[in-house]
């Protein structure tokens, strides 16, 4: 696919792989619509889009409520009819273990993951279809979606569904000529290491400390990731890995799945022991609201 003249739409583009990555649409030559919860974000990617020469469409939108979405892809088949580029990518993070994590935390975080991405599909992806053009849908899931780990439980359950929702989806458009890429990020450097809400024994500034370092020093910035989506979308790929630790843990986990499980296990030890230290001689404070 050439992006050149085509229109990209990407949510979750205030700032992070949604950003970069509508900005990398535009450096190759796409047209922009955008949206986040971010409004003064968000314009300020659309500004920086048209600084690149390129026409740019940015709202604030909650990708969690139907009618917002609904309207918010009226609006867009209004003003520049049916997208080429359809990116799925905003998202939250959650770090609790199942018993941990509250009603509430749940209706949260797949309102936002889960229903974000199937709103997304829901109301634009028809419009492509019904163009008769193809397209190319990309739905960001991650790591975390085809590896389970319990302190990842709820955000898990969500990348999961969001996988499983884009192989279904990928065999369904594929005679329409519209391809789907599941995108799975690893350890990635972005805001959502310090925005996460943490819950139980672990929610402490220590851990918090630990995890921005951990993603930090690891230094795989989003500015990658989008150069990774770009490609994937070009050779259509089905699942994209980003990240060499993301690659190796999807090659395992489709060869020896007990392996990973092992592989897992040990290294959630080694973060417990890691923030433990931390903690210890500190006070721990309450999770983050």
């Amino acid at each position: 696919m050439s992006f050149a003249g085509r229109t990209a739409l990407v949510t979750g583009a205030a700032s992070g792989i949604g950003r970069e990555t509508a900005l990398a649409f535009a450096r190759a030559g796409a047209n922009l619509v955008v949206c986040d919860l971010n409004g003064p974000g968000v314009e300020q990617t659309a500004a920086d889009a048209r600084a690149l020469g390129r026409s740019a469409l940015a709202r604030t939108v909650d990708v969690s409520r139907r009618d917002a979405m609904e309207a918010f892809a009226a609006e867009v088949q209004k003003e520049v009819g049916a997208v080429d580029v359809l990116m799925n990518n905003a998202g939250v993070g959650l770090g609790a273990r199942f018993l941990e994590t509250t009603l509430e935390d749940w209706e949260w975080i797949v309102s936002i993951n889960l229903w974000g991405v199937i709103y997304g599909c829901h109301f634009f992806v028809p419009p492509m279809v019904a163009r008769g053009k193809g397209g190319h849908v990309v739905n960001v899931s991650s790591v975390a979606g085809f590896l389970a780990s319990d302190p990842l439980s709820a955000y898990s359950t969500t990348k999961f569904g969001v996988f499983g929702l884009s192989e279904a989806l990928r065999s369904e458009l594929r005679p329409h000529g519209i391809g789907v890429t599941t995108v799975c990020p690893g350890i990635i450097n972005t805001p959502i290491t310090s925005s996460s809400p943490l819950r139980g024994p672990e929610a402490t500034p220590a851990a918090r400390a630990y995890m921005i370092e951990t993603y930090r020093r690891r230094n795989y910035p989003p500015e990658r990731v989008a150069e990774n989506i770009l490609r994937a979308v070009q050779r259509d790929r089905a699942v994209a890995p980003i990240s060499p630790e993301a690659w190796i843990m999807y090659a395992l986990k489709r060869l020896s799945p007990g392996l990973v499980a092992w592989v897992d296990r040990r290294m959630g030890e080694q973060t417990r022991r890691a923030i433990a230290r931390r903690t210890a001689g500190g006070g721990a404070s309450g999770p983050p609201s």
